[in-house]
């Protein structure tokens, strides 16, 4: 039987944000979409379920947030959000501190109380870093790190954590990872300084099924391998979404992309609230996870007595793995320049999108952004096209 015998006039592979979204715009343009997906469920890493009450995110906390009014306006017709504002507490070795750096993290560091004391304190620990650069640039992560923050914000709160991250030592880091850091000198422990924030109530998997199951125009296949049919597929279908890694699409040939993966360790507690707030990040070297959940702390909805909590460990990536966060070194964007290259020459009848075909990460606010751009170009909307009021604003 034809893959494509009812016609499709997309193929979409991944039922993440960037597919889903494309399948359900297309659709209310007359399209025809069919959406294969490997995993054995819809909504990428975005996906959640629900157990004791507590709706527990499977791919690591997910927590909206934007300045981006028509991304924001867009997602809450499918979902009811709540105020949820995400304020971290970083734990070094049984000390702890807020996130990210403001008057309270600087108290419980210095016992500073003004911002011209935390300033001067700041000021105090950079200058020795900044005079050894001998008025050159940063070299990597650590020396750019300290000439913004100082020595021990570095020590206690940054170092640590990065390497168990990326998996490799803070002086080995490119120093553009940390551009900037998030410093304010007020008393404020929101972590993300953006207008709208919140999490959907009963979880992110909903606004999929509202997306894509609930839409005669699209078929979803879940647990199909795009590669166990990509030649057949390619031939029959006139035009792909496709969003998994774009190395992988060409078979690797101009080498393999590095990406860094995850593991999470997941169980439930007898207990009504096991660590008082939504997300410990661990920042010494010494734990090998990076951060603890707390379900319930994120929309309030658990029964009595019981929490579910989740580890999460950096792990290596291997083509066993999910790819979770791409490098994007000098190395590694040389070679996706490759790719890009390739995919524009070789294959005009393909959309790389997403994290994945685009090698790059996202926020799920920029995911949103970046398809809304892809379908202003494949459906050709003028560039004042509101996808969230389906008008020109």
């Amino acid at each position: 039987m034809a893959l494509n015998d009812k016609n499709y006039d997309y193929l979409i592979v991944g039922a993440g944000p960037y597919g889903s979204i494309f399948a359900y715009e297309a659709a209310k343009r007359g399209k025809r979409s069919l959406i294969v997906e490997k995993r054995p469920h819809i909504g990428g890493n975005m996906y959640t379920h629900t157990e004791h009450g507590i709706t527990v995110h499977d791919f690591g906390a997910h927590i909206f947030h934007t300045d981006n009014k028509e991304v924001w306006d867009y997602i809450r017709q499918f979902a009811d959000f709540n105020g949820y504002q995400n304020q971290v507490v970083a734990n070094y070795k049984g000390s702890l501190y807020n996130l990210p750096f403001n008057m309270n993290t600087f108290y419980e560091m210095w016992g500073t109380k003004t911002p011209d004391e935390a300033k001067a304190k700041i000021d105090e620990q950079k200058a020795e870093a900044v005079a050894a650069m001998d008025g050159k640039a940063p070299r990597n992560l650590e020396e750019q790190a300290i000439s913004l923050i100082g020595t021990e914000i570095y020590e206690k709160l940054i170092k640590g954590y990065t390497e168990k991250q990326w998996g490799r030592k803070a002086t080995d880091l490119p120093a553009f990872i940390i551009k900037r850091l998030p410093v304010r000198f007020i008393y404020d422990n929101n972590y993300f300084n953006h207008r709208y924030q919140g999490i959907p109530v009963g979880g992110y998997t909903q606004i999929f099924e509202r997306l894509i199951l609930d839409n005669d125009l699209i078929d979803v296949q879940v647990n199909t391998d795009f590669f166990a049919h990509r030649d057949e597929y390619l031939a029959e279908f006139p035009r792909i979404i496709y969003t998994g890694m774009i190395d992988q699409f060409f078979d690797y040939k101009f080498g393999e992309l590095e990406y860094r993966s995850l593991r999470f360790e997941t169980e439930t507690v007898d207990s009504d609230n096991y660590q008082g707030n939504a997300v410990i990040n661990y920042t010494d070297a010494e734990t090998p996870y990076t951060r603890v959940m707390e379900w319930r702390h994120f929309d309030g909805l658990a029964d009595e007595g019981k929490s579910v909590i989740t580890r999460e460990y950096p792990q290596a990536w291997d083509r066993t793995k999910e790819a979770y966060y791409p490098v994007n070194d000098d190395k590694n964007m040389a070679m996706y320049k490759q790719y890009a290259k390739a995919a524009r020459e070789e294959h005009s009848e393909v959309l790389f999108g997403g994290r994945l075909g685009q090698y790059r990460y996202f926020d799920m606010d920029q995911v949103i952004n970046a398809v809304f751009n892809d379908l202003r170009h494949e459906f050709d909307l003028p560039a004042e096209f509101n996808f969230a009021h389906d008008e020109v604003k």
